[in-house]
């Protein structure tokens, strides 16, 4: 019997699965005076999820063809990132699935099939050996449309 590879899928945070502008814009309203709001404690773990992504990166989890990962890069600005992008991915897939959690700030030293991203570079989007969707775009700008790539590319 021969075992069907699967499509290692990795899915970036900010403005992918956590509304990143919304809290960054919110928080320059609130604080003008911050000229960085994600230097400030507690900026990523308070970050509100994206419509649809906890609940469709849950269903890739479960699915046998994928292997989805987490691949976000780091702020330099805020040293306690690394922590509270671990803690946010725990608070919404649990313990266990924070061992796929990669932070890099080089994206294309990954080895996958997809690479879900809301920017075509920058961390190395651009390099990644395998297909960049890019979420938030016309023709990717829902979670709706990103399964339905995913789907169509185990179907082939």
């Amino acid at each position: 019997m021969t075992k069907l590879k699967k499509i290692v899928v990795f899915i970036d945070m900010d403005d992918v699965l956590c509304d990143y502008a919304k809290a960054h814009k919110q928080h320059l309203l609130v604080h003008p005076e911050v000229t960085y709001p994600q230097s400030q404690y507690g900026f990523f773990t308070s970050l509100e999820p994206i419509e649809g992504g906890v609940e469709n990166v849950k269903l890739l989890i479960n699915d046998n063809r994928f292997s989805p990962y987490i691949l976000t890069s780091p702020s330099y600005m805020n040293p306690l990132c690394y922590t509270e992008k671990r803690v946010w991915i725990e608070r919404y897939f649990g313990l266990e699935f924070t061992q796929r959690l990669i932070i890099s700030a080089d994206k294309s030293l990954m080895k996958g099939d997809v690479l879900i991203d809301d920017n075509a570079q920058g961390n190395g989007q651009e390099k990644f050996d395998g297909t960049l969707i890019q979420f938030g775009t016309a023709e990717y700008p829902s979670w709706t449309k990103v399964m339905k790539r995913l789907i169509d590319l185990v179907s082939k």
